[in-house]
């Protein structure tokens, strides 16, 4: 069989093991080659519920081939009983892969020829993009894990039939899904009515749609290469495309900031061209779409969330005095410890390269301990640093602010006084001058800058 096992050398790998035909036969030949390649093999079974007692006979089954081999096996059973295969993927992921994760560098799912090109086949019918013709590859899942960690497929250039042939080679035992037999599935229509069609009609359709979904993919790197620099990320604040004229180029980039958002699945072909074009309408213009928002700023286009934070979200000034997640306030000694070179990053959460953030300096002793953190309101005044006292909005006006960012902005407030305004400006109320006997400091997004 065309098994790649170089490129895995070395690793833990779990074999997501389900107990048909295609995970038993991919068990049998990692063990069989697991001290060949310097492999620590281990396998998992999740029992999604679905079938009742047939699972449980399943599972039971690849417990029983596992002990008997000596493989370390994990079950992960579902806490509820799952009506359709959609949730069940999710739960498999989210509740077993990714808690597997910590055991292991990649999960290994049996995945072959006739899966990819049902996948290529039904992507292209729903309408997809080329990125939809990448088929089925092995997955970087590292930022959802935490870890270096990823999604493999060894058999994914295999055929059905190859890999029939081995489990009859070997004598490799194992149990049918009865599902897989039923045509109430579309992925199940497609593999056993429209590819037996099509392989019936064009010999070896499945193979030559592998090779195209393979150059799909070098393809899909290659603009993931182009659209690298055109892309800044801010969340939760936003994320930016710079101007491209060049529309299929713009149009990657747009689908790769939609799918961080929302999923791969919920956009479509008109969003990416509403999208484009309003690249070329006047600045302040907006798309609104899946939730998200999409305004035009100068020279770039910024997609956020629609869905702001209630201008009833508030926490006590006192909270903030040891540090939050995305706001700091309190001395600057805690930033930089004893002998050691801290960012202040290090103390607002995750790292963000894009996001700048600024320090404003202000007495405690001018903030009174019943002031709150919390978002723009009705009524907001600020008094400028130097004097005077506008709406806070108008000030917004005055530093040019984007309107979707004005309520995402924290800020300190006694009540509708405006005294600091995160990642932009203190109020005169709170400035430090010779009398100060305590200087603090507020951490927050440089918003202007963003």
């Amino acid at each position: 069989m065309n098994v790649n096992l170089k490129k895995y050398a070395g690793l833990k790998v779990c074999v997501a093991v389900s107990g048909g035909r295609d995970s038993m036969a991919l068990l049998h030949y990692l063990s069989a080659r697991a001290v060949q390649y310097n492999i620590t093999l281990t396998a998992l079974n999740c029992d999604h519920r679905i079938r009742g007692e047939t699972s449980e006979r399943d599972s039971a089954f690849v417990a029983d081939y596992c002990e008997n081999a000596g493989i370390p096996l994990s079950r992960y059973v579902a806490d509820r009983k799952f009506t359709d295969e959609g949730s069940a993927r999710m739960w498999r992921l989210f509740e077993c892969y990714l808690k597997e994760a910590e055991n292991c560098d990649c999960i290994a799912t049996a995945h072959h020829l006739g899966d990819n090109a049902e996948t290529v086949l039904f992507n292209l019918a729903r309408g997809t993009s080329l990125a939809g013709m990448e088929g089925i590859c092995d997955t970087d899942m590292s930022q959802l894990a935490g870890k270096q960690f990823r999604l493999i497929r060894p058999f994914i250039a295999c055929s059905r039939a190859e890999i029939e042939e081995y489990i009859t080679q070997n004598g490799i035992p194992y149990v049918d899904d009865e599902t897989n037999f039923e045509d109430d599935y579309t992925r199940n229509k497609i593999r056993h009515t429209v590819l037996p069609a099509l392989e019936a009609a064009v010999p070896g359709a499945a193979k030559a749609i592998y090779r195209f979904s393979r150059q799909a993919a070098e393809d899909e790197e290659y603009f993931a290469r182009q659209i690298k620099p055109l892309i800044k990320r801010c969340e939760p604040y936003g994320d930016y495309i710079s101007h491209c004229e060049e529309k299929v180029v713009f149009r990657r980039a747009a689908a790769e900031i939609i799918a961080r958002w929302r999923g791969e699945k919920d956009y479509t072909t008109e969003h990416l061209e509403r999208l484009y074009s309003l690249q070329f309408a006047e600045n302040g213009k907006k798309f609104e779409f899946l939730n998200l928002t999409a305004f035009k700023e100068d020279g770039r286009i910024c997609i956020t969330d629609s869905r702001l934070p209630s201008d009833d979200a508030a926490s006590p000034y006192e909270d903030f005095l040891c540090g939050k997640t995305n706001l700091y306030c309190g001395q600057t000694a805690d930033i930089c410890r004893e002998g050691e070179e801290h960012s202040q990053l290090d103390y607002l959460g995750e790292y963000n390269p894009d996001i700048p953030f600024k320090t404003l300096f202000f007495d405690k002793a001018k903030v009174p301990l019943n002031c709150v953190v919390r978002f723009m309101q009705s009524g907001d005044r600020f008094t400028k640093f130097g004097g005077g006292t506008k709406k806070l909005g108008d000030f917004f006006t005055d530093k040019k602010i984007p309107l979707r960012l004005r309520k995402c902005i924290p800020l300190l407030c006694d009540r509708s006084d405006v005294l600091i305004i995160f990642g932009v400006e203190i109020s005169e109320k709170v400035k430090t001058d010779h009398e100060t006997q305590e200087i603090l400091c507020a951490i927050g997004a440089d918003y202007k800058n963003l």
